[in-house]
């Protein structure tokens, strides 16, 4: 019983709070990972640039700042028409994914998603952000009604304490 509770209590406070279960990234490694592109494109292999370029991506759509979100997002939709095989098309459109639900677009994010899933129906990351975008997505339309059902009631209010002070 107890453990119902604490899981209640969580999706709760989840639900509150926007938390999800995709992972943040600070400056820090996004800082790394630029010097990691910039040091691979010194006389690298192009297999080495673009894994360094893929961390940098990475690391972009997951920070905190908007900017790098949306360098990220440029990044992978600029790189996207140069992959060849499914796995790295899978990984970018999966970026680009949570980059999008990164930055609250969450029909496009959805799509992305979708498409991941194409390619690989049982990829946990992928459900997981699936998952994540349903509920955000579930949490602002709970939102949307209460503060419409809020404006009504309001108004309803008003009308009727403007009725009842003619009548007197």
């Amino acid at each position: 019983m107890e453990a119902k509770m604490g899981k209640f209590f969580d999706s709760v406070g989840n639900f509150f709070t926007g938390g999800d279960q995709i992972p943040w990234c600070d400056s820090d490694i996004v800082a790394g990972c630029e010097r990691e592109v910039a040091e691979a494109e010194k006389g690298s292999s192009d297999k080495l640039k673009s894994e360094c370029i893929m961390r940098l991506s990475w690391a972009l759509v997951h920070s905190k700042r908007a900017e790098d979100v949306q360098r990220g997002i440029a990044m992978l939709e600029a790189s996207l028409g140069g992959s060849s095989s499914p796995l790295q098309v899978r990984e970018k459109l999966y970026l680009l994914a949570v980059g999008y639900f990164r930055s609250g677009d969450y029909s496009r994010s959805r799509q992305l998603v979708e498409r991941c899933l194409e390619i690989a129906p049982d990829w946990r990351q992928a459900l997981t952000l699936k998952k994540a975008i349903e509920d955000k997505i579930t949490k602002d339309g709970v939102i949307g009604i209460g503060i419409a059902a809020t404006a009504v009631g309001l108004v309803a209010g008003g009308i009727a304490a403007a009725l009842s002070s003619r009548k007197k």
